[in-house]
C-alpha cells in the first residue's frame, strides 16, 4: 500500500470533484478520523493497493505496515480503481462518501427504484425531485424519496431540459448502484 503519486491524485480528485464540487475540501482537509483505538487517530488519506484506491485513516495505515503488501487485501473504504489504460473509475463502495458531500442530487419515485437497482438509467418519469443548476455530464447522486442513497451517474440533460422532455427520456446515465452488491459480488 502506497500513497498516490501526482498523476493518480489528479485523476482521483478530478473524478471526485465532478460529484462533490467544492465539498472536496470536506473529504480531503476537514476529515477527522474516528477509527481505531488510538486517542488521536489522525486524518483520512488516500492509498493505492493493487490498482484500487482506498480512503483510510492514518492510524489504520500505520497499523497496516505490519502486514506484507502481497498479503494485504483491503484497508479502509475502496473508492475506486484504475483501469489498465490508466483511467480512474469510482466504485459503488464510495457511495456514502459521495452522498454526504454531493453537489447535485436526483430523488427517484418508489416505482422506478427497482429499475435503477437492476442497472438501468434514470428516466424522466421516475424522477421525484431534482436539484437546480444541473448541467449535462455533471456528476449526480441518486436517492430514494426517503433519502437513502441508491447510486450515482452522469446527468444526461440539464435541469431546464428535464422539465420539458417526455417521460421516457433519460435523465441520468447510471455509473453504479447498490444492486451491484448482488449482481457483481465476486468482482467487488
Amino acid at each position: 500500500m502506497r500513497p498516490l503519486d501526482e498523476k493518480e491524485t489528479t485523476l482521483v480528485f478530478n473524478k471526485l470533484h465532478k460529484f462533490v464540487g467544492s465539498n472536496l475540501k470536506n473529504i480531503v482537509l476537514e476529515s477527522e478520523s474516528h477509527e481505531g483505538p488510538d486517542p488521536n487517530p489522525g486524518r483520512y488519506c488516500f492509498r493505492l493497493q493493487k490498482q484500487r484506491v482506498y480512503y483510510v485513516s492514518e492510524s489504520l495505515v500505520k497499523r497496516a505496515t505490519n502486514i506484507k503488501r502481497d498479503k494485504l487485501i483491503a484497508l479502509g473504504t475502496q473508492i475506486g480503481k484504475f483501469t489498465k489504460a490508466g483511467k480512474f473509475h469510482l466504485t459503488i463502495q464510495c457511495l456514502n462518501l459521495l452522498a454526504s458531500n454531493a453537489k447535485h442530487k436526483v430523488w427517484l419515485k418508489p416505482t422506478s427504484e427497482m429499475s435503477f437497482l437492476y442497472g438501468n438509467s434514470v428516466l424522466k418519469g421516475g424522477v421525484g425531485r431534482i436539484t437546480e443548476n444541473i448541467q449535462v455530464n455533471d456528476g449526480v447522486v441518486v436517492f430514494s424519496m426517503a433519502d437513502v442513497p441508491l447510486g450515482f451517474g452522469d446527468a444526461a440533460k440539464s435541469t431546464v431540459d428535464c422539465r420539458k422532455m417526455d417521460p421516457n427520456g433519460i435523465v441520468v446515465h447510471r455509473h453504479a448502484d447498490i444492486g451491484e452488491y448482488l449482481r457483481m459480488e465476486d468482482d467487488l
